[in-house]
């Protein structure tokens, strides 16, 4: 922890007042992880209640005139918050985060806290039972919940504004659609080329693999990728996720299919990358107002470059697919190292955004991205999310899904209220190749480490990179340092382009 004789009076209780505010919003956490993980069906009302409880006491806490007066008496003390100083750039997230929550009532947050641990429970049934009815009332008190939650920020751009801005900060609607309108063509034009070719086969994959056995390499896999068990732990959700109650307990879930061999694993892989960015923030920030991520599309960049840049390249499986044979001899024996990996990359429209490739994942996110402006502006109706759905995969993938399990239910964001989340997925995307590539500019041994399971290069080029830095950072800023440009579709349609290239021969 930081000494308190480094800073003056007022940055001290700052300092203190946040560091008791991270441990209550941990309490909060640990709540969040439980209901997803463990709790009875019958518990989840009171479990909202006692969320909210929990949200009302961080509200009132954090949102008082007294704190108001702290954090301008420290932004004339600092001046400069745009400064390099930890102190100037913990002010300037307070301020931010001040500003925001101030605006917000505290029965909207009360009554939406509520509204998404009872909706989440709703949505686990509806999807269970693949009937979106289930789910549809809720989800219009949550996107009303969302439309009053907007409108407090009043003047904007764009109603989804400042949804947007909550997970990334300083981005704007107009930004995104800018960058996903220059992919979009781009992406479309290499899926038709590859539709034109014969597709590798993956029915090796398509089978009942040993859950115990899964796990056995999941474990492996991430272990020697740099996961610290010491500050984590696995375990089963129905949606795989990562959860932080502080530096020292970064937890992560997967979930196992009965069809596909290898969803657990990259989707383990996935939340490993996230969970590593979390273990890797500077220790001076346990409790600090700088300990979380520079945003949600930094975060994915982390977990998609393990899981898909790392997790699906050659080098990768030269060294973990003799694993993969001995724990699962009855698929694997028989399949050549070349026709796993290019099975396990093969390009097929599917129903399922986790379960997508790299060269069509980016279309689901651009499909919700439409829906949930479509929800804010209010040209798209609740009652109509099904049809709109189905009609927009048809659209953008060439495939209807065939229930709502498979369709308008496969996300578990919506009944938490994270509606202007799904966008930081594909910005992630983009942001993991601009890293991979100048990481490896600077380090042009790592795909020959990688082949021999060795992971320390990447993962200390993270830590220095973007892992250590915390949220003193905007993402652009983050960006700009580590490789000298923003978030831009460019580096990540080559690296598509070469990849793709190669294994269908376009």
């Amino acid at each position: 922890m930081t000494d308190k004789t480094e800073h003056s009076e007022k940055m001290q209780k700052l300092l203190d007042l946040i560091a008791e505010l991270s441990d209550l919003s941990h309490i909060s956490a640990v709540l969040g992880w439980d209901q997803y993980v463990n709790i009875p069906p019958g518990g989840v009302e009171e479990r909202g209640t006692q969320s909210a409880a929990l949200g009302r006491i961080l509200h009132e806490k954090f949102t008082t005139d007294e704190v108001g007066q702290l954090i301008a008496d420290l932004e004339e003390e600092v001046g400069d918050l745009t400064a390099e100083t930890d102190e100037a750039r913990a002010v300037k997230v307070i301020k931010k985060q001040y500003e925001k929550q101030t605006k917000v009532p505290l029965p909207l947050i009360m009554e939406s806290i509520k509204a998404t641990t009872v909706a989440n429970n709703a949505w686990v049934e509806a999807k269970t039972k693949s009937d979106f009815s289930i789910f549809e009332p809720h989800l219009e008190k949550i996107v009303d919940l969302r439309k009053q939650y907007a409108d407090l920020f009043k003047p904007f751009d764009h109603i989804y504004d400042p949804l947007l801005d909550d997970y990334e900060p300083g981005m704007k609607t107009a930004d995104v659609k800018e960058i996903f309108d220059a992919l979009r063509p781009q992406q479309v034009a290499l899926l038709q080329e590859i539709a034109e070719k014969e597709p590798p086969d993956n029915g090796f994959i398509k089978q009942n693999f040993k859950e115990e056995y899964q796990k056995i390499i999941g474990r492996y896999v991430i272990t020697r990728f740099g996961y610290d068990w010491n500050r984590g732990r696995l375990d089963v959700a129905p949606h795989p996720f990562t959860t932080e109650f502080g530096l020292g307990d970064v937890r992560i879930t997967t979930r196992y299919l009965e069809d596909d061999g290898v969803s657990a694993l990259f989707s383990t892989m996935h939340e490993a990358g996230h969970a590593m960015y979390g273990q890797g923030v500077a220790e001076k920030y346990k409790r600090h107002p700088l300990s979380g991520a520079a945003s949600l599309a930094i975060h994915e960049s982390q977990s998609r470059l393990w899981e898909n840049i790392i997790g699906r390249s050659k080098e990768f499986w030269s060294f973990f697919y003799p694993s993969m044979q001995m724990l699962f001899p009855e698929y694997l024996t028989d399949i050549s190292l070349t026709d796993f990996y290019r099975g396990i990359n093969r390009v097929e429209p599917s129903y399922i955004r986790v379960e997508a490739d790299e060269a069509t994942y980016n279309l689901h996110i651009m499909l919700r991205l439409e829906i949930e402006i479509g929800l804010m502006e209010g040209t798209i109706e609740v009652a109509d999310l099904p049809e709109i759905w189905n009609t927009r995969m048809e659209e953008y993938l060439g495939i209807t899904p065939p229930d709502d399990a498979q369709g308008v239910l496969q996300d578990i964001h919506w009944s938490g209220g994270m509606i202007g989340y799904f966008p930081t997925y594909a910005l992630g995307n983009l942001a993991s190749v601009q890293l991979w590539d100048k990481m490896l500019e600077e380090n042009p041994n790592v795909p020959d480490e990688i082949a021999r399971g060795e992971f320390d290069t990447i993962l200390g080029w993270m830590r220095e990179h973007v892992h250590q830095y915390g949220s003193k950072y905007e993402p652009q800023e983050i960006m700009i340092k580590a490789t000298g440009s923003k978030i831009t579709p460019e580096p990540y349609v080559q690296y598509l382009r070469d990849k793709y290239g190669e294994i269908y021969s376009l």
